[in-house]
Protein backbone atom coordinates (compact mmCIF):
# COMPACT_ATOMS: atom_id res chain seq x y z
CA UNK A 1 0.00 0.00 0.00
CA UNK A 2 2.81 2.54 0.70
CA UNK A 3 4.42 2.16 -2.57
CA UNK A 4 0.84 2.50 -4.55
CA UNK A 5 0.82 6.14 -2.70
CA UNK A 6 4.19 7.27 -3.30
CA UNK A 7 4.38 6.12 -7.07
CA UNK A 8 1.79 9.40 -7.19
CA UNK A 9 4.14 11.51 -5.51
CA UNK A 10 7.59 10.29 -7.06
CA UNK A 11 5.63 11.29 -10.72
CA UNK A 12 4.33 14.16 -8.77
CA UNK A 13 7.45 15.52 -8.23
CA UNK A 14 9.15 14.84 -11.59
CA UNK A 15 6.88 16.61 -13.72
CA UNK A 16 7.47 19.67 -11.57
CA UNK A 17 11.52 19.30 -12.29
CA UNK A 18 10.93 18.65 -15.35
CA UNK A 19 9.10 21.60 -16.28
CA UNK A 20 11.73 24.16 -16.32
CA UNK A 21 13.62 22.29 -19.00
CA UNK A 22 11.50 22.56 -21.02
CA UNK A 23 12.56 25.47 -23.77
CA UNK A 24 10.16 27.45 -25.94
CA UNK A 25 10.02 27.80 -29.27
CA UNK A 26 9.89 31.00 -31.07
CA UNK A 27 10.67 32.03 -34.79
CA UNK A 28 11.81 35.21 -35.98
CA UNK A 29 9.91 36.87 -39.19
CA UNK A 30 9.64 39.73 -41.86
CA UNK A 31 6.35 41.10 -42.48
CA UNK A 32 5.02 43.77 -44.47
CA UNK A 33 2.27 45.98 -45.05
CA UNK A 34 0.69 48.34 -48.00
CA UNK A 35 -0.59 51.66 -48.67
CA UNK A 36 1.92 52.94 -47.66
CA UNK A 37 4.54 50.40 -47.70
CA UNK A 38 5.85 48.89 -44.29
CA UNK A 39 8.10 46.85 -43.01
CA UNK A 40 8.76 45.01 -40.19
CA UNK A 41 11.33 42.12 -38.36
CA UNK A 42 9.50 40.46 -35.48
CA UNK A 43 9.95 37.46 -32.71
CA UNK A 44 6.64 35.86 -32.47
CA UNK A 45 6.29 32.47 -29.60
CA UNK A 46 4.62 29.38 -30.89
CA UNK A 47 2.98 26.44 -29.87
CA UNK A 48 5.49 22.99 -29.78
CA UNK A 49 3.18 21.86 -32.40
CA UNK A 50 4.26 24.59 -34.71
CA UNK A 51 8.28 24.67 -34.03
CA UNK A 52 9.40 24.48 -37.70
CA UNK A 53 9.70 27.08 -39.89
CA UNK A 54 6.99 25.36 -42.59
CA UNK A 55 4.77 24.69 -39.57
CA UNK A 56 5.24 28.31 -38.25
CA UNK A 57 4.23 30.49 -41.16
CA UNK A 58 0.45 29.77 -40.86
CA UNK A 59 0.21 30.37 -37.71
CA UNK A 60 2.37 33.47 -37.32
CA UNK A 61 0.36 34.65 -40.66
CA UNK A 62 -2.85 34.37 -38.61
CA UNK A 63 -1.67 36.31 -35.76
CA UNK A 64 0.01 39.25 -37.75
CA UNK A 65 -3.07 39.45 -40.22
CA UNK A 66 -4.92 40.84 -36.95
CA UNK A 67 -2.82 44.07 -37.48
CA UNK A 68 -3.11 44.31 -40.67
CA UNK A 69 0.58 42.53 -41.74
CA UNK A 70 1.34 39.95 -44.23
CA UNK A 71 3.93 37.64 -43.73
CA UNK A 72 6.74 37.87 -46.02
CA UNK A 73 9.13 34.98 -44.83
CA UNK A 74 9.91 33.15 -41.67
CA UNK A 75 13.58 33.77 -40.98
CA UNK A 76 14.23 31.13 -38.33
CA UNK A 77 12.43 28.77 -35.57
CA UNK A 78 14.79 28.57 -32.08
CA UNK A 79 14.05 27.89 -28.22
CA UNK A 80 14.93 30.09 -25.25
CA UNK A 81 18.54 30.96 -25.87
CA UNK A 82 17.41 33.02 -28.84
CA UNK A 83 15.89 35.67 -27.29
CA UNK A 84 18.05 37.78 -25.73
CA UNK A 85 20.29 38.77 -29.39
CA UNK A 86 17.13 39.21 -31.24
CA UNK A 87 15.20 42.00 -28.53
CA UNK A 88 17.15 44.80 -29.94
CA UNK A 89 16.06 43.93 -33.70
CA UNK A 90 12.61 43.50 -33.23
CA UNK A 91 11.93 46.71 -31.23
CA UNK A 92 7.80 47.00 -30.82
CA UNK A 93 7.71 43.77 -32.70
CA UNK A 94 9.24 41.48 -30.02
CA UNK A 95 7.07 38.84 -28.91
CA UNK A 96 4.01 41.36 -29.85
CA UNK A 97 1.68 39.03 -31.85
Amino acid sequence: MKRLVKLPLVAAMLAVLAAPLHAGCFADYRANMDNPLRLHYGVIELPDSACSVAAAAPVISSRIASGGWTLMQVISVFDDSGLASRRADAGEFFLRY
